[in-house]
């Protein structure tokens, strides 16, 4: 695509909203901690292969409040501000002049660099890149759904949490006839396996880590119904500026949250009680197609939902941002070199293919890291923040000049 086709470069400092910014910096944190557990290759997994059933009182709370509350929670968070960003970019570039198609070029030539961008990751970092699925994802209903009216754009959501119902309703019939051990097939592989975690060979797992991207990126991508059920509802979303005007939609944002956040956490809870031993269950019933891991799964987007609203309510508040919000906000407008940073601090510190100190964590010195790691980027992003408040994170630099062309510049 020519850069002349482009109505506009990307979103001025002073142009941005604060509750996406705080959503997308708040929402870094979980997912950093959501990962912790794929770097714990020295641990014993159990039968879900996700976090060690193993560890001391306080790694046992660690483990029961993470798949209560984000195993399966966080990327539908993520999720929901990735589609609300990208109708907010169509919405920008039509606004100041380009053709819708021109438009929806531009998200297609920015999904392509995702997936760039996420094949790096994962070849030197990250096996579960998250990043390239998106931009399939934003590939595909980017084409079927950007230039719909709302309409289409419910319908296909409608459509979507069918499907990922439909997905739940063989859980929910074993859970009602008490045959929690229908489904699933037990033990499933361990994360660490798949992530190459205690890979001490760098290609070796390097190659582990491109093959797990690849079944991430397009099971992902074309097949993940809850995905593309809360990107199509941050379409809609956009289009009402919801997180840019909360004190409009209150109501709204306040039955997401109590609504979105006891079904997320309820649907997660089983799965966490039977994990700490409150709840005795098959070893099946928590595998990866086991009756609780999908009820926990189908609840997910819920809870990513109700995320979204409680970060827009507390953006919304009348009062000015503290000094603390701002800081997170700034991370926030820099996602995307913040989820790489993760990787990038974590995996040459934690796994065997580098100083090993994965072998030596639990669930909650891992956490307590997690947060050092966040902080770490939280601060640098508010330094940036206060001497170059237009200049993008490296990344975002780099994904916008790809995007923009010579329009990137701030």
């Amino acid at each position: 695509m020519g850069s002349h086709s482009v109505a506009r470069g990307p979103v001025r400092a002073a142009e941005r909203a604060l509750a996406p910014d705080l959503a997308r910096g708040v929402m870094l944190l979980l997912i950093c901690l959501s990962n912790t557990g794929f770097h714990l290759y020295a641990a014993h997994h159990g039968a879900s292969g996700w976090h060690p059933d193993e560890g001391s009182t306080a790694d046992r709370v660690t483990q029961f409040v993470m798949i209560t509350c984000l195993d399966l929670r966080v990327y539908p968070l993520f999720a929901f501000l990735f589609g609300y960003g990208m109708t907010q970019l169509y919405l920008r570039q039509t606004a100041r002049g380009a053709t819708p198609r021109d438009a929806v070029r531009l998200l297609r030539r920015r999904g392509l660099w995702l997936i760039v961008f996420g094949f790096a990751h994962a070849a030197f970092l990250m096996a579960g890149d998250i990043t390239g699925a998106y931009g399939v994802a934003s590939l595909l209903l980017g084409w079927l759904f950007v230039r719909r009216g709302d309409r289409t754009v419910l319908v296909g959501a409608a459509v979507a949490l069918a499907l990922v119902l439909l997905s739940a309703w063989p859980a929910v019939t074993a859970v009602a006839a008490g045959d929690l051990g229908r489904l699933g097939d037990a033990p499933t592989e361990p994360t660490t396996v798949v992530y190459a975690a205690g890979e001490d060979d760098p290609l070796a797992a390097a190659g582990t880590r491109l093959t797990t991207w690849a079944f991430v990126t397009l099971a992902g991508g074309f097949l993940a119904a809850p995905m593309f059920l809360v990107m199509l509802l941050g379409f809609w979303a956009a289009r009402r500026r919801v997180l840019e005007e909360p004190a409009r939609h209150l109501r709204l944002l306040r039955w997401t949250a109590v609504v979105g956040i006891t079904v997320g956490w309820l649907g997660g809870l089983p799965a966490a009680l039977a994990h700490v031993g409150a709840l005795r269950v098959p070893a099946d019933a928590v595998s990866e197609a086991g009756a609780l891991r999908l009820i926990s799964e189908a609840t997910g987007p819920f809870a990513g939902l109700g995320y979204v609203a409680v970060f827009a309510l507390l953006a919304g508040r009348p009062r000015r941002p503290g000094r603390a919000t701002r800081a997170v906000a700034a991370l926030g407008s820099r996602s995307l070199s913040g989820y790489l940073a993760h990787s990038l601090l974590f995996a040459p510190l934690l796994a065997a293919w580098g100083l090993g100190l994965g072998a030596h964590l639990s669930s909650a010195t891992m956490a307590l890291l997690a947060c050092a790691v966040w902080l770490t980027t939280v601060l640098a992003a508010a330094l940036q923040e206060r001497h170059a408040p237009d200049h993008p994170g490296p990344a975002e630099s780099l994904l916008r000049r790809r995007t923009y062309g010579h329009r990137a510049a701030p």
